[in-house]
């Protein structure tokens, strides 16, 4: 026989109140944080593909970022370079007008000087930094100025005149990451960029004979490449030829040097990272010297800068040398302006990629959302009727308990 006590009607309506309680807070935890899901255990599947899809998201948030900081940066380099290849038609104007010999020599000074003042302009432009602060055109090292000038006397003017412009950055690459184990590199290096043509390198040591003495690795135009004890010059020729360098080597007929030729208006960037191989060569002095002026002394070097066919029509204006300024100089401008036509080229072609990365990222980010918000977000509207209905019952339930707690046990006995 079951005992009847009021006891049990209270311990039963307390129960189904805090029941009641617990699913009304859930609810009220849904619809203050618009989440349908609660804790994982509610749909562990869906909880999986949520943290997922919102890792996912996250990452394609930051490829766009990054994508938007290229095309930042991309239209800065391309504004100081477009104004460069301006200068460089106005320099060239200069040099086409005083080479006809129709101009006296005072009035090829008088042209020096516009000239001198565009080369300061063109390297005002190669030194531009960011909004960031940062170099544009020194590589990554972009906490430096990326060319030093050195001034000096010239023959024709009476005051200090810019005599030479170094490269002060390097030659490697930045990789920016654009999606999921793709990535823009970014070539700002502003000795390939300001430059005029391409450089040869003729040493003049035999080099028939030569063995690498023990394993190591030089660096040509920024590439590691790896030697081996025994390789010959012609294995080194071979690997420089392979490496993707954009830099040719050959075996001088003659003198039996390694000859090395950039494939386009860029300087030499050499390197001995692991032994002593360059050195050995003669490409190159001392360990303790940097790329890229550690070129030896013994070897002949050709090819300038953009800045060096400036100064160069600056001099033969002062001097009054028509011929070197028709001939020479006029064909170094040329260089000049056809490789900051083709830098100018790149650099769009890559505004273009990271400008359609955005568009590509921006496209996720909204699939991505879609989904997370499918398996995530509250039926509001669902939410808000259980709600009610729950407010309804409790009412009830207490009004319910307010008649049954006026019973007694007399109530239930014949």
């Amino acid at each position: 026989m079951t005992r009847v006590s009021t006891g049990m009607m209270n311990n039963d309506i307390q129960n189904n109140l805090r029941l009641q309680e617990s699913r009304q807070n859930r609810i009220n935890g849904q619809l203050s944080s618009q989440q349908r899901l609660q804790s994982l255990r509610e749909d562990p599947l869906a909880a999986g593909h949520l943290v997922r899809y919102q890792s996912y998201l996250g990452r394609v948030q930051t490829f766009e970022k990054n994508a938007q900081v290229l095309t930042d940066r991309f239209s800065l380099t391309e504004g100081y370079m477009d104004q460069s290849l301006e200068i460089m038609h106005r320099v060239r104007e200069l040099a086409v007008a005083g080479a006809t010999g129709t101009y006296t020599p005072d009035d090829l000074k008088n042209m020096a000087s516009e000239v001198d003042e565009l080369l300061e302009e063109l390297v005002q432009n190669a030194n531009a930094t960011g909004p960031d602060g940062n170099s544009l055109f020194a590589g990554t090292r972009t906490n430096r100025q990326a060319f030093d000038v050195e001034m000096g006397t010239v023959a024709g003017s009476g005051s200090p005149k810019i005599t030479q412009v170094r490269y002060n950055g390097n030659v490697d690459i930045n990789k920016i990451e654009v999606d999921e184990g793709a990535y823009l590199e970014t070539q700002s290096a502003g000795n390939r960029i300001f430059w005029s043509q391409p450089q040869e390198l003729y040493s003049m040591r035999d080099a028939s004979s030569y063995r690498v003495a023990e394993d190591g690795v030089i660096s040509v135009d920024g590439r590691e490449i790896r030697l081996s004890a025994g390789d010959n010059v012609y294995s080194i020729v071979a690997k420089i030829n392979d490496s993707g360098a954009a830099v040719k080597a050959s075996i001088d007929p003659v003198s039996f040097g390694l000859n090395l030729q950039t494939t386009d208006s860029r300087q030499l960037w050499l390197q001995d990272l692991s032994g002593t191989v360059l050195q050995d060569l003669g490409l190159i002095k001392d360990a303790s010297q940097h790329p890229p002026y550690n070129i030896s002394d013994n070897v002949q070097l050709s090819g300038g800068s953009l800045f060096d066919s400036v100064i160069a029509l600056r001099d033969a204006m002062l001097t009054g040398d028509q011929e070197a300024i028709g001939g020479r100089v006029l064909g170094e401008i040329d260089g000049s302006v056809n490789n900051l036509v083709s830098r100018l080229a790149q650099t769009g072609a890559e505004y273009e990629r990271a400008v359609q990365n955005i568009s590509r990222n921006s496209a996720t980010a909204l699939n991505v959302t879609s989904m997370i918000s499918r398996e995530g977000d509250l039926d509001f509207t669902k939410a808000v009727t259980d709600m009610k209905m729950m407010d309804y019952v409790r009412e009830a339930t207490l009004s319910t308990a307010g008649k049954l707690y006026s019973s007694s046990l007399l109530d239930y006995m014949n």
